[in-house]
């Protein structure tokens, strides 16, 4: 932990509650219109893969790993990220003696 911060403004991993990296998960992203972009930019990209292969042959499937970055991985995870991106600084996790629990920021 860094000198002269205490526990009670630091979150659980030990960064400061103002560092908004901090309370976005891994696949969050900075908003939902940017969120939500990306996942347009994904699922466009994976159906379009599937769906101009019989028009242009094995090709089309060079959209694949395009879907898949903007996606970060998988479907689940842009959901996943989604989900982190909306409560992102909308919940707070509070741990004492052992027991954690969330509540609203």
């Amino acid at each position: 932990m860094t000198p002269g911060l205490t526990t009670a403004n630091a979150t659980p991993s030990g960064a400061p509650d103002g560092d908004r990296a901090s309370r976005r998960g891994g696949f969050a992203s900075a908003t939902v219109p940017r969120h939500l972009a990306r996942g347009a930019i994904g699922f466009g990209a994976l159906a379009g893969s599937l769906v101009l292969l019989r028009a242009v042959g094995p090709a089309s499937l060079l959209l694949a790993p395009i879907g898949l970055v903007a996606l970060r991985g998988c479907p689940m995870c842009w959901a996943v990220g989604l989900v982190e991106t909306v409560s992102a600084g909308r919940l707070r996790r509070s741990c004492t003696e052992g027991s954690c629990t969330l509540r609203r920021a």
